[in-house]
């Protein structure tokens, strides 16, 4: 058994690491071992840093082409509970999606605004389109080709997010019981108070 992280059947050369996914998925359809993804969304840790979504300072939650659109978001402790029970379970199927929270960049302008008590408001980055081409560009002009996550992959991640390509279709948090999932507001109020000063 082996839990792997999404492919969300995205066209070739839309975003790097699902290129490499769907390599790495050829090689084990052609092994003799029983193999289970874990489709989860973008990790919910993102929302504090790596990713360019929340301007904190701005006040400021950034979307593209729809403010209302679906986002799937799991922090890395639920997505290692989640493979350590499906390495477990026998009869786990080829495909499990979680997802630890569903928001939108308005529910999230929304936590935001209730979390700091001061307002968070939408900001429009342009459409999903536009961001596709500036990840290209910036992909073929990028120094840093050995750079573990270059700015120009944060940008397809958003692409495919943005654009429903990476929606989960199938979410099923049930499948091992009843659990405690953690959520964006769980994530961004624990951020925010280790900002807070002492």
């Amino acid at each position: 058994m082996l839990g792997l992280v999404r492919d969300c059947g995205l066209a070739r050369k839309a975003h790097r690491n699902f290129e490499l996914r769907r390599e790495f998925a050829a090689d084990l359809a052609a092994a003799p071992i029983q193999v289970s993804s874990v489709l989860n969304g973008a990790f919910a840790d993102m929302l504090t840093g790596t990713a360019a979504m929340i301007a904190f300072g701005r006040r400021k939650v950034m979307y593209w082409s729809s403010a209302d659109q679906i986002l799937d978001f799991t922090t890395k402790d639920d997505v290692a509970r989640v493979v350590a029970l499906v390495a477990l379970d026998a009869d786990a199927p080829r495909v499990v999606e979680v997802a630890g929270d569903r928001v939108t960049a308005r529910s999230v302008a929304q936590t935001m605004s209730e979390l700091t008590g001061t307002k968070f408001t939408l900001q429009f980055a342009g459409t999903t389109g536009t961001l596709s081409l500036l990840a290209k560009a910036v992909r073929r002009f990028s120094t840093a080709t050995d750079a573990a996550f270059p700015a120009w992959q944060g940008m397809q991640y958003f692409v495919s997010m943005f654009s429903g390509q990476a929606q989960l279709r199938h979410v099923d948090n049930d499948r091992f019981g009843v659990h405690d999932w953690t959520t964006v507001r769980d994530v961004l109020a624990a951020h925010l108070a280790s900002q807070a000063p002492a």
